[in-house]
């Protein structure tokens, strides 16, 4: 690992003035740290940002759920204004890795990575997020744009993440049995007027799935998935699953997360 210098922000004004293009904020650490002793990153700069209080803690505000980004997933999954507003989210956080990872990895940093086969991304998609950043505001469709990119601008610092409440909803995933990370994971969430599938862990970005959408649309139930056709071409294929079983998968796990709602 290469030498970098480590700074302790006090607050957001002082960690976005030290951000540059060579520096790192650092929440939890559970990909920052890793890639950099792999050598496979390298930063001149570590900004702490564990200690601003601003952006930690859970708010829950008529139909949306308020999630700061240094909140750590087992503080997620163990809240109770969570699981009375969103159970499927606090069921998801606590589905995340290990204990270790959950008391130390976070909400902001997981979606700030933007993993191909995170959790929280999918959640993001299904119940409408939106990012709060230190300078505007980002809807989710509009924010993982590729594998581990994002619309976050060099030292834009996520704040916080507000989720929209669903009438029901529930998140099914397919597990690597050491990892837990989603080999295959689909969101279901059923609004009023629209229902959202959002599947991770099948192609190198978090999206949503329009034809199960549309077929829950016209029918909630797990039966209106079986007709429904998935093309596997640009899915992930690895010693794990081929792009084939995953498509499979999708339409498995779409129904189970529609039977839990």
């Amino acid at each position: 690992m290469k030498t970098f210098n480590y700074h302790i922000a006090k607050d957001v004004k002082e960690a976005s003035k030290l951000a540059s293009s060579s520096s790192a904020f650092l929440a939890g650490g559970m990909t920052t740290i890793p890639s950099m002793k792999l050598g496979l990153a390298s930063y001149k700069n570590i900004i702490d940002i564990k200690r601003i209080k601003k952006l930690s803690g859970i708010k829950v505000s008529g139909k949306t759920v308020t999630i700061g980004a240094t909140t750590k997933h087992s503080e997620v999954a163990s809240s109770k204004d969570v699981k009375k507003a969103i159970p499927s989210l606090a069921a998801l956080a606590k589905g995340i890795g290990d204990p270790q990872v959950r008391n130390r990895g976070t909400i902001g940093g997981s979606i700030a990575n933007n993993d191909p086969a995170a959790d929280y991304p999918a959640a993001c998609l299904a119940l409408n997020a939106i990012i709060h950043t230190n300078n505007r505001k980002i809807e989710a469709s509009k924010f993982f744009k590729g594998l581990f990119e994002t619309a976050l601008k060099k030292g834009e610092l996520i704040e916080a993440i507000e989720f929209q409440v669903p009438q029901k909803s529930s998140y099914q995933k397919f597990p690597n049995p050491a990892s837990r990370y989603a080999i295959v994971g689909v969101y279901v969430a059923k609004f009023k007027k629209e229902s959202n599938v959002a599947v991770t862990g099948v192609e190198s970005v978090v999206f949503r799935c329009k034809k199960i959408e549309s077929a829950l649309n016209s029918n909630f139930s797990s039966s209106a998935i079986e007709k429904v056709q998935i093309n596997p071409s640009g899915f992930n294929s690895d010693i794990h699953a081929s792009a084939e079983y995953r498509a499979n998968l999708i339409k498995v796990f779409a129904k189970k997360a529609v039977e839990a709602c």
